[in-house]
């Protein structure tokens, strides 16, 4: 069986460190894809990075937690404090959003408005995620699928992650990461059912293991992956910054002579959103 594996890296654009980690790890390592948060401050140079790197698959990932919105309309104010920064956690703005028809209008303005500045600025998205994954709460799922289609993006991201991560001989977990997958991994079932068109993976990896991610997690990937079609979810950097997120050891392992060979003895094909 072929075995397809999109490697990407969230949060491009939220930092020059980040933006040159994208870079390297495309250009010397592993990484296909890599997708752009809008609202940050280095979201431009992010934008030329990507338009430098022909082969980057580079997509969109929706923020609603880190910073300030994009969208200039007024029926967002009802996600951000006074200081104009997004206010709320995943949970409150997930519950919010169940019983809030004007949550969830804010919450598809400030989305279109972060997928309209990554088009605007020269780039066809191959797909969309998202930050804290808040794109698969059920509600918020729905909203993201409309905007695809809206937007003529193919694709989004499938969140599900096989428990088997969980156990032997896949290398130790996170803790914080245990609990995110268990959570995450209902909702991408719910999300399965509701709207399957824009699911081109079989499986997310990683989420069980960030904080975790190195050569072995790698090597464990080639070996005992049996999906046809795979995400692995990565965040690196040249630093840590004020990340819990081991940006500096992900990048290292993304680059990686060891993580090379691993892929290309066991036939894996590297991939973007955009050759699936």
């Amino acid at each position: 069986m072929d075995r397809r594996i999109v490697i990407n890296a969230d949060d491009f654009g939220v930092s020059s460190s980040v933006n040159q980690a994208v870079a390297q790890a495309h250009t010397n390592g592993v990484l296909t894809s890599a997708t752009i948060m809008a609202n940050m401050p280095a979201a431009e140079e992010a934008v030329k990075i990507a338009k430098q790197l022909p082969n980057l698959g580079v997509g969109v990932h929706l923020n609603l937690f880190k910073g300030k919105p994009l969208s200039k309309d007024k029926c967002v104010d009802c996600l951000v404090d006074t200081e104009g920064n997004f206010a709320f956690s995943p949970a409150k703005l997930s519950l919010l959003s169940l019983c809030r028809r004007k949550i969830r209008n804010a919450i598809r303005t400030e989305l279109a408005a972060q997928i309209q500045w990554v088009i605007d600025n020269g780039i066809k998205p191959t797909h969309l995620d998202s930050h804290k994954h808040i794109h698969n709460f059920p509600v918020v799922f729905s909203i993201v699928c409309g905007l695809a289609k809206q937007f003529q993006i193919p694709a989004v991201r499938f969140s599900l992650e096989p428990r088997q991560l969980l156990s032997m001989p896949w290398p130790l977990s996170s803790e914080g990461g245990r609990a995110s997958a268990k959570t995450i991994r209902t909702m991408a079932g719910i999300n399965r059912i509701q709207n399957s068109a824009f699911l081109k993976t079989d499986c997310l990896l990683g989420v069980s293991h960030i904080g975790r991610i190195d050569v072995n997690f790698f090597k464990a990937v080639a070996l005992y992956n049996s999906a046809a079609v795979a995400e692995v979810m990565t965040h690196p950097g040249l630093d840590n910054g004020q990340s819990k997120i081991q940006r500096k050891g992900e990048f290292e392992a993304l680059c990686s002579e060891r993580t090379k060979q691993y892929f290309k003895d066991a036939g894996i094909k590297l991939v973007h959103y955009g050759n699936l």
